[in-house]
């Protein structure tokens, strides 16, 4: 088993089109509601980070599922990835159902006390209130696509997420505007279309699954195994409170961002949509590297990790060096196709040019600290994130200290996060204590 680069990135780009088209879903809320309000734009980022830092949950979840599936897949035990898959469904969909009830009864209360300004709390509200179904459908989809990236068939990904991201368009243009006869709902419109479009998702897998998947080969037969579930819960702990601190401590950063005025939350939101496209190109690469890591560990094939990681991250730079060049070249267009406010622009600028630079650095971070997961060992790499949020927040905190620091300054927090990501992750790699680890 010698991964090569054709067969890296051919694993890859449905990944990455699944988290494109995942991202779009963000995106194309925050392309409406600019042209709605400064405030339903800022709204949407505060409401976006609070939905993503609890849904990064679920995700970590899938993540500890994806590494056990691609170790049972690489070992040849492919009946046993069934049981795997089931495990982390049931568990995903009951821990939907209480993250959801959690969601209506303390949100209001928690959100109340971190944002200052009332109009930017009214839309948030607006936005929470239908965005949290979302994890009704979002929880289980996130076993499924476990299922196929950890087997590492995952064409289908790329289908489901155009499904998704057309549903999405579609439902936001006919809901926020009220078009077609339908009522006009701002905000609550973007959370309804977003909802309504992971369930549509849920429903397409799930129906492929059923007609194309061969169940016999993978032993897919809806069985509780206690043990199973408990010892992937054991791998998946870590991965789960790491997802959530990957995600938590930019909700932190929006709320530092709200209290600098509504235009400076506008600005942040339009930088942080952008960033989003390059977030994708680095996760999605990440994420194959989990896969890759555990199918060549389960293979026995230790010696060939770093290199394919070598490769992961000259990919990377392949893809999204020029893409970064050219959103520096465009960046007057991509400002403005999100709003048209000038005052909004121009405070986003600088902004924008220091999260282009942090991609230099965050391919080789995100890819050494995922095959840090890829090995195994999920609670290094969650020490490694309480490490590095711990310095993050006290960052932002010194910040905070001071007034009329410019937003350039505060996102600047981004680029010391990855560097202290990638110095203890290629640290832990270099000290070879990882190979022998049992699953």
């Amino acid at each position: 088993m010698n991964y090569t680069y054709k067969q890296i990135w051919l694993i890859n780009l449905p990944i990455m089109v699944s988290l494109l088209m995942e991202q779009l879903i963000n995106l194309t809320d925050s392309i409406f509601l600019g042209h709605v309000s400064q405030i339903d734009l800022g709204a949407s980022a505060l409401a976006a980070m609070y939905y993503t830092a609890i849904y990064m949950l679920g995700f970590g979840f899938s993540l500890g599922a994806q590494v056990v599936i691609a170790r049972r897949n690489g070992e040849g035990r492919h009946k046993d990835v069934g049981k795997v898959f089931f495990q982390g469904l049931f568990f995903l969909s009951a821990f939907a159902v209480v993250v959801f009830i959690l969601f209506k009864l303390f949100s209001p209360a928690l959100l109340r006390m971190v944002i200052s300004s009332g109009n930017v709390y009214q839309a948030t509200m607006q936005y929470i209130e239908w965005r949290d179904y979302s994890y009704l459908f979002a929880f289980p989809l996130l076993a499924i696509r476990a299922f196929f990236t950890g087997t590492t068939k995952t064409t289908i990904l790329t289908a489901n997420s155009v499904v998704m991201v057309v549903c999405n368009i579609v439902f936001n243009y006919l809901l926020i505007f009220g078009k077609a006869g339908f009522p006009k709902w701002g905000i609550s419109g973007a959370a309804i279309g977003s909802s309504l479009a992971e369930l549509v998702g849920l429903l397409f897998m799930i129906v492929y699954m059923w007609r194309h998947v061969d169940k016999k080969q993978y032993g897919l037969r809806a069985v509780f195994d206690i043990k199973l579930s408990l010892h992937l819960l054991d791998i998946s702990v870590w991965t789960m409170v790491r997802s959530f601190f990957c995600i938590a401590p930019w909700f932190l950063f929006f709320v530092a961002i709200e209290h600098l005025g509504e235009c400076e939350l506008a600005a942040a939101n339009v930088v942080r949509s952008i960033s989003m496209l390059f977030f994708v190109i680095v996760n999605s690469f990440a994420t194959t590297t989990i896969s890759l890591v555990s199918n060549l560990i389960g293979a026995k094939q230790i010696e060939k990790v770093m290199l394919t990681c070598r490769r992961v991250i000259k990919l990377n730079y392949i893809i999204g060096i020029p893409l970064m060049l050219l959103a520096f070249a465009f960046s007057g267009v991509l400002l403005r196709l999100f709003i048209n406010e000038a005052a909004v622009i121009h405070t986003a600028f600088y902004p924008f040019c220091v999260m282009l630079s942090t991609f230099i650095i965050s391919v080789p971070a995100y890819t050494y600290c995922n095959t840090v997961i890829g090995t195994g060992n999920t609670k290094i790499a969650f020490i490694f994130q309480m490490i590095n949020i711990t310095i993050y927040l006290v960052y932002l905190f010194i910040l905070s200290r001071f007034r009329n620091i410019p937003l350039a300054i505060y996102w600047s927090a981004e680029q010391l996060y990855v560097i202290v990501l990638f110095a203890l992750s290629l640290w832990y790699l270099k000290k070879n204590k990882w190979q022998n680890k049992n699953l």
